[in-house]
């Protein structure tokens, strides 16, 4: 087997926003073998490695002195069902969407409300997704992943993964683990999570007043299209900054000068802000600074209206971050993988 590489490969239509980048070179890997010989040759150049899925979740700034390996890998399957609960498995390269997809297909529930995130399986548990009121880690059981350094094998479970909101041990040690594939215990029956206004929203707008599994992906997807633009269309990375977690005190304070303040109570002492309402109260929504700009549907997202660099998508976001700051007194932490 010999891994096909790239030299000084184009990197524009590996990532969403559409920016500009080369990697010294580029390699495509479909299977484990193959990411092991991806390893072998990045540490026989003596390259830093970049593991590439969707490139939905990435912001690149510059050229990529590193061994750009591109996820390929596919394949989903049942590992277990005993009737009730099923135990599936994705290999990482698998896009996201299309397996949450195929788990409704089985008659699975409990991955509908994370219907149409962009990005690949392999990806998932980094950030650890969520929307809607579910996470990944809600039904998450584990995932394989290759020690980069020494190319071993290890399993990880629930409570090795360090879940967290939008984070996991693999971004807090990130180039450091390669995932392979990830495995999910879903329901055949379950209770839905409807407890979002603007899912219960669009359910009743289209007439259903009981619904199934596909009815809440059908309802998170027309929603998804509506507020987000297509990065075939509009290069974006999704939800550009974190909802942050700040001190009740300090949302209390917020609420008094603003009582239309979006927050969820976020465990003892903590509240949750929407970013985007934080950043449209300050008036970004719809801001275009040349080829940069805020996305005029929704706030949370930066786009690329043509011909951009990612340092002025960055230059953009480090002038929303500080007027955040200035006028909330809160810290916006970008979301995407800034390289």
């Amino acid at each position: 087997m010999s891994l096909q590489v790239e030299e000084q490969a184009s990197l524009l239509r590996y990532n969403t926003f559409g920016l500009p980048a080369s990697a010294q070179c580029l390699v495509h890997v479909h299977d484990d073998d193959e990411v092991r010989a991806a390893l072998r040759l990045a540490l026989l150049r003596e390259l830093p490695l970049l593991v590439l899925g969707g490139g939905s979740n990435l912001l690149l700034t510059q050229d990529q002195q590193a061994l750009v390996m591109h996820m390929q890998s596919r394949g989903r399957h049942i590992v277990d069902d005993d009737g009730e609960h099923c135990l599936v498995e994705a290999q990482a390269g698998e896009n996201w969407h299309d397996f949450v997809q195929w788990t409704l297909q089985q008659g699975l529930v409990g991955l509908e409300n994370l219907s149409l995130i962009p990005g690949t399986v392999g990806a998932a548990p980094m950030q650890n997704i969520g929307a809607y009121g579910v996470e990944l880690a809600d039904h998450f059981v584990s995932l394989d992943a290759l020690h980069v350094a020494t190319g071993e094998l290890h399993q990880f479970d629930l409570g090795a993964c360090r879940f967290a909101y939008r984070d996991s041990l693999f971004k807090q040690q990130a180039g450091q683990w390669v995932i392979l594939r990830v495995r999910m215990r879903l329901a055949r029956h379950a209770p839905l999570h409807l407890d979002y206004g603007p899912l219960r929203g669009r359910l009743q707008v289209m007439g259903i007043e009981q619904p199934n599994a596909q009815d809440v992906a059908d309802a998170v997807c027309a929603i998804r299209r509506e507020k987000l633009p297509d990065p075939r269309e509009l290069g974006n990375a999704g939800s550009f900054f974190k909802n942050p977690l700040v001190s009740l005190t300090l949302a209390e304070r917020i609420r008094q000068q603003h009582a239309d303040l979006v927050a969820y109570p976020a465990g003892v002492g903590q509240v949750k802000l929407a970013a985007g309402w934080l950043i449209e109260r300050a008036g970004w929504k719809g801001y275009r600074e040349g080829r940069v700009g805020v996305h005029e549907q929704q706030a949370l997202v930066l786009v690329n209206h043509g011909g951009a660099s990612g340092s002025e998508v960055l230059a953009l976001a480090e002038k929303i971050r500080a007027d955040i700051r200035q006028r909330f007194a809160v810290e916006l932490e970008i979301e995407p993988n800034v390289r």
